[in-house]
């Protein structure tokens, strides 16, 4: 019975075979007849990840032009890097990149950090009642929107009559340029280290429970367990996400940013993304504002290629 089966995967092997050594055109026609059902079900979201992630890229070569409001988006004159030397050689440039790389490494770092620890503690919880209460309340404040965020965040930090502003002092807390940051990515955690925990919640849940018998049974402790158990099953899914956070290195948000915003904290605060709304919204630069945006995607890339090679390179794990 044994022979019988692996011949019988011989002979698909090298069916299969046959099949990939055919010509091209005659191989993809194979796959299309074979999985043209599966084409047709994904084929709304790949017109739309089209529509609206690759058609817009047209629009990048404004970088390169001198924008003509009667021509368009092809029309003006060709500039080539004018407005790159114009942002390098800004006053505010080294200002923007510092705020932009210091507030974005303290919410990379300590949103990326926080999950994990959120997920081996909530996976330690035995009482799945319980467990699931703790993972609910920690998730909830995921999905309250930028808007209210930033008004409890003021609300709170009132001076005078918020709740952390009475014992903080009296001066404005979200004027004082030193605090920007850590109200920021602190907030930052707060909101979303309970959501992204369920990615590892979910790794987590794939560890055979006689690992834990076994452990438990040679004497190990909670910590043990986490050390030796959870944190090995979890570190393949902890590369990936790192991977692809570090794509967002210079990507700090828009909105958050723009409404905890102030004339007193703008030292602190002004980033590439309410630099390029001043620049292109309110001043109508948009060659300009479209060279920064332009920037700003080509260095997370580069960061988002290198993170993958190292991790590629030195735990094979990798997204490409």
């Amino acid at each position: 019975m044994e022979a019988n089966k692996r011949s019988a995967r011989k002979l698909a092997r090298s069916g299969e075979g046959k099949r990939n050594r055919g010509p091209l055109h005659k191989r993809i026609a194979e796959h299309f007849r074979l999985y043209w059902q599966l084409w047709v079900f994904i084929l709304p979201s790949i017109f739309f990840v089209i529509l609206f992630a690759y058609v817009p890229m047209y629009g990048v070569q404004l970088a390169f032009r001198e924008f003509d409001f009667t021509k368009g988006l092809t029309g003006g004159d060709w500039v080539g890097w004018k407005y790159f030397h114009q942002f390098f050689v800004d006053p505010m440039f080294v200002e923007i990149i510092t705020n932009t790389v210091r507030i974005s490494l303290w919410t990379l770092v300590m949103g990326f950090i926080a999950p994990i620890i959120l997920a081996l503690l909530i996976n330690q919880i035995g009482n799945s009642k319980i467990k699931g209460f703790v993972q609910t309340i920690t998730y909830m404040p995921h999905f309250i929107s930028t808007v209210v965020m930033v008004s409890i965040i003021q609300i709170f930090l009132s001076p005078g009559t918020g709740l952390l502003g009475r014992f903080l002092g009296r001066t404005s807390i979200m004027g004082d340029p030193n605090a920007f940051t850590p109200i920021y990515w602190v907030s930052e955690v707060w909101q979303h280290a309970g959501w992204n925990c369920i990615i590892y919640l979910a790794a987590l849940s794939s560890v055979d429970l006689a690992l834990y018998e076994a452990a438990r049974i040679d004497g190990a402790g909670r910590l043990q367990l986490i050390r030796y158990v959870d944190i090995p099953t979890i570190m393949p899914t902890v590369g990936v996400m790192l991977i692809l956070n570090m794509g967002s290195v210079l990507g700090v948000g828009f909105e958050k940013v723009w409404l905890m915003q102030n004339t007193l904290n703008i030292n602190a605060s002004e980033v590439i993304s309410t630099f390029t709304y001043r620049i292109g919204m309110l001043n109508n630069q948009f060659s300009y504002s479209t060279a920064i945006g332009l920037f700003n995607s080509v260095v997370n890339f580069f960061f988002l290629i290198m993170a993958n090679f190292i991790a590629k390179r030195t735990s094979d794990t990798s997204i490409f």
